[in-house]
């Protein structure tokens, strides 16, 4: 029975984060994945929809390149091609991660774990095999959360990991669910000469996100032809001629070729548990500012967490439980950070792009109280003239009592870049004076951040 200090179990970007960490910090550690390194994020979400992201904004820009001056000829899209070239980005990047394991000595057991048992130390328990360990990160992620009356087929009725196996385009498709995934989906398979509808129960498109932006999402969707069901729930399906009809509330139907379901993730973690019971609500593990359960010696990272469902979050979690074992272990001091989740910034990969920083409005008011806000559009930047694609904002929320940046919501051109901007400000509690100091190169969309700020104290020079 092999001994090893930490048990990973999990290999997403939380899991085999914290082994590369750990290994660096020459702790003894392994990890348990049964499916791929790099988990949702490398094989089945981040990744590849941003390699179709790319082929859907490029598809777009050559119907139109005429606006800039360039005949392209007719323009046609091979999907099979498309398909391809996702799968050979993700192939490119997780085989990278197993060569890092491989080169770094980084044990991976490709096996799932049934069992824990904990007596002094964990024993972990595969189909064929038992290991020990002193520590245990449980970082086993989450998955598409099933309608009960609707679920997912792997043909007609898909999941998020369902329609990145698609290798035809439908011509037409509906989305339940107008979330961060929904939203992306829409965007992608619009440009692309899809008939997309979004059919969402809440008010609001991606409902996380500050309402002003969220509104101004949902405007350009409709501009590009994207139908909106708003404040609809589907009661019922049935299929008709080959094609799925959604009955919505109101008696209101919709009918689409493919029907993708978005409607949020749920944690997963199906290991039976001996001589020790995880604390846990709605099926999320309870954990401190340390990662750390109720459970001594057993953290767990990511979207079991239920913190924030980002492969960002679940990487900065488990380069913080390294470091906390680093000290346990290795006897070193490293300081340990208390992680703001208000801090993290969130990234939609739509069209307009939206990102976000830190409380939105109507958060910030309930929170702070006096609040002031400033704007700039993207319509007055040069540069966003020049690139042809001048909609959306920067919005800007600071304290009203000492002007310290509370937080960015970006809608627009390459939001989810300048995100990166507003993120470090924030994370260092930066206020309106201090961002005087740093001066923004010209021209650039980042002056956009700027001259949002500027506006909070009504100084924006581009702005009447």
């Amino acid at each position: 029975m092999k001994k090893f200090d930490v048990a990973i179990i999990g290999g997403g970007p939380g899991g085999y984060v914290t082994a590369i960490r750990l290994k660096q910090y020459g702790i003894n550690a392994v990890v348990f994945e049964k499916e791929r390194l790099g988990g949702v994020c490398l094989n089945w979400g981040c990744i590849p929809t941003k390699s179709l992201v790319k082929v859907a904004e490029l598809y777009h820009e050559m119907e139109i390149a005429e606006d800039f001056g360039i005949s392209v000829g007719n323009v046609a899209l091979d999907y099979e091609k498309v398909w391809e070239r996702k799968n050979n980005i993700v192939e490119q990047l997780v085989g990278g991660i197993e060569f890092i394991f491989e080169k770094r000595a980084i044990p991976c057991i490709k096996e799932k774990v049934t069992k824990i048992e904990k007596n002094n130390d964990f024993t972990i328990y595969t189909e064929s095999e038992k290991y020990t360990a002193t520590y245990v990160i449980l970082a086993t992620g989450s998955k598409p959360k099933e309608l009960p009356f609707m679920k997912f087929d792997g043909d007609k009725i898909l999941s998020s990991r369902d329609i990145l196996s698609m290798k035809e385009l439908p011509k037409s498709l509906a989305i339940i669910g107008g979330g961060v995934i929904g939203c992306e989906f829409a965007t992608i398979y619009k440009q692309m000469g899809v008939d997309v509808q979004i059919i969402e129960f809440l008010p609001n498109l991606i409902s996380t996100e500050d309402a002003e932006i969220s509104k101004k999402l949902a405007s350009k969707l409709k501009r590009n032809k994207i139908k909106l069901h708003m404040k609809k729930a589907v009661e019922s399906y049935r299929v008709e001629d080959g094609k799925i009809v959604l009955k919505l509330s109101k008696g209101k139907e919709v009918m689409a070729e493919k029907v993708l379901v978005s409607v949020g993730r749920v944690p997963v973690c199906d290991i039976e548990f001996v001589g020790f019971e995880p604390e846990t609500e709605r099926g999320m593990m309870q954990i401190d500012d340390k990662m750390q359960t109720n459970v001594e010696n057993l953290f767990a990272i990511g979207d079991i967490t239920g913190k924030l469902m980002l492969a960002h979050t679940a990487s900065k979690q488990g380069l913080i439980v390294a470091d906390i074992l680093n000290n346990k272990i290795n006897n070193t001091s490293i300081p340990i950070q208390k992680l703001d989740y208000k801090k993290i910034p969130a990234c939609i990969f739509t069209n307009p792009e939206v990102a976000s920083v830190g409380y939105n409005e109507e958060d910030a008011k309930e929170k702070f109280g006096e609040i002031l806000v400033g704007k700039f559009p993207f319509s007055a930047n040069g540069n966003a003239m020049g690139k042809g694609d001048t909609y959306g904002l920067v919005k800007v929320i600071a304290s009203g009592k000492n002007h310290k940046i509370l937080g960015i919501h970006i809608i627009g051109l390459q939001a989810t870049e300048l995100i990166a901007q507003a993120a470090a400000m924030i994370g260092l509690n930066a206020g309106i004076d201090d961002v005087k100091n740093i001066i923004f190169a010209h021209p650039t969309l980042s002056e956009t951040v700027m001259e949002a700020i500027e506006d909070v104290e009504n100084l924006a020079v581009h702005k009447l």
